[in-house]
């Protein structure tokens, strides 16, 4: 892929992702000659480096197979979401509060469990980040249910009783419309000289105000600063409207779904989660490469992902 688009690719949650699960049944992204790495291999869509394997996280990840014994829980079950009954822990997989992650399963579904004692509220920016990698890798390797974060169950028992028994068909039909599937979420971002220049060429009194201010203390154009800034903003909004939609006509025949995020940033051109199959992840590539082109220079262009997929499913919930 030559040449430069100034598009990034990064995992979830812009961090080394913990990995809780992965398939046993045929070679997997993280796998070469028999031998499996620490992490499997992330997607990129980059014109610097092409695709690339993810930074090792030293963790092992569980693996799709049959059920292995498992050492008694005991203390809160933080719950994660739901996976697949095939999956299958491997020792030394953390996540929140340094929980050793496990699994409790009913029929053919399993809830992606921690062992958690809380001596202390949830909600540290460490732990938020626990569980979005955990999740995140675990929607790298096989379906997922994701739970939105602080999720805790009195004891595996009760996650039985409470989660897994009364919606095994429900989750496990969901689980079935997952697989094969990734969610990903492409961001793009405007540089900022060029998107204002853009603006001030397009709008002569934008242009007028600019210079009627430039160099006068703030106090005394005020007003003007005002009105300059009031129109800036309504013609970035507009054009990230054109600009979201221009990406959405790019993507979305290639996906199984899209869902339009709300902006995060002033600057955020645009900001769309898609839902894409396996089998068309070539095609998606090469859409997303040539946009990157057309927008070289003007709009940076990110792909995070593979990550939970948040936007296409509700979110697991317990009995009350």
């Amino acid at each position: 892929m030559p040449g430069s688009t100034g598009k990034t690719a990064t995992t979830g949650s812009e961090q080394t992702a913990r990995e809780p699960a992965r398939r046993k049944t045929g070679r997997t992204a993280g796998e070469a000659d028999g031998k499996t790495t620490a992490k499997p291999a992330r997607k990129t869509t980059g014109k610097t480096g092409g695709k690339a394997t993810g930074e090792a996280s030293g963790k092992a990840a569980p693996s799709r197979s049959g059920g292995a014994a498992r050492r008694e829980r005991t203390g809160y079950a933080y719950v994660y979401g739901i996976v697949p009954a095939d999956v299958e822990t491997e020792p030394g997989t953390l996540g929140v509060n340094d929980g050793e992650v496990t699994l409790v399963r009913h029929g053919e579904i399993a809830a992606l469990v921690s062992d958690i004692v809380l001596d202390r509220p949830l909600g540290r920016p460490d732990d938020l980040l626990a569980h979005e990698q955990l999740l995140d890798a675990t929607a790298a390797e096989v379906p997922v249910l994701p739970f939105r974060f602080g999720a805790v169950m009195t004891g595996p028992k009760e996650v039985v009783k409470e989660l897994l028994a009364p919606h095994h068909d429900e989750f496990l039909a969901a689980l079935e419309e997952l697989e094969g599937r990734a969610e990903y979420v492409i961001k793009g971002r405007y540089v900022e000289s060029v998107i204002i220049r853009e603006v001030l060429d397009e709008i002569p009194e934008a242009e007028r105000l600019r210079e009627e201010v430039r160099g006068q203390p703030e106090e005394a154009t005020w007003d003007a600063r005002i009105r300059l800034g009031q129109m800036i903003g309504e013609a970035v909004a507009a054009k990230r409207d054109a600009d979201t939609q221009e990406l959405v006509e790019a993507v979305a025949p290639l996906c199984v779904a899209v869902s339009v995020r709300e902006p995060t940033h002033e600057q955020d051109a645009a900001h769309v989660a898609v839902l894409v199959d396996e089998e068309r992840q070539d095609e998606f590539d090469e859409a997303l490469d040539d946009l990157g082109d057309r927008w070289a220079g003007r709009i940076d262009l990110r792909l995070l992902g593979p990550l939970a997929p948040y936007d296409f499913v509700a979110a697991p919930r317990s009995e009350e």
